[in-house]
């Protein structure tokens, strides 16, 4: 998704079930998210300061949630940039393929879930900004 711009990403709310208990969210395979999710990680105990991403994809879709705590996702098109905090577990970041990505401003304690639509692959990782860009350009 070349032509792919940061406004085809976008925040979704996840179910959310509250019992007296505890709440929970659910999300499901093409219902909830617009993908089959294939692989999932976890980032937590991010150092205050620090950056993670800093890389695009050429394929993969992502829903990035903040499960606890709370941090910004940077997106980029290449021409235009939009910022998202993330701090409720039961909203999602939909990044579409195609789109820049930093995530930084990490709050003590926060853990960041990502679901992804693809096994992890190393050619589909756009890892220099100018690479990205001459990507971006590419008819």
């Amino acid at each position: 998704m070349k032509r792919s711009s940061v406004y085809d990403c976008s925040m979704l709310e996840l179910d959310k079930h509250h019992q007296e208990r505890g709440n929970i969210t659910v999300v499901e395979n093409g219902y909830t998210i617009p993908f089959d999710v294939k692989r999932v990680y976890y980032l937590y105990d991010i150092p205050g300061g620090e950056s993670r991403g800093g890389h695009a994809h050429k394929e993969l879709h992502q829903l990035i949630v903040a499960v606890s705590g709370s941090f910004n996702v940077m997106l980029d098109d290449g021409n235009v940039r939009r910022t998202f905090t993330l701090n409720r577990p039961y909203q999602g970041l939909l990044v579409v393929p195609g789109i820049w990505r930093t995530l930084d401003d990490f709050s003590s304690g926060s853990v960041c879930l990502v679901l992804a639509s693809m096994l992890y692959s190393e050619t589909d990782y756009i890892r220099k900004y100018d690479q990205f860009l001459k990507y971006k350009n590419e008819i």
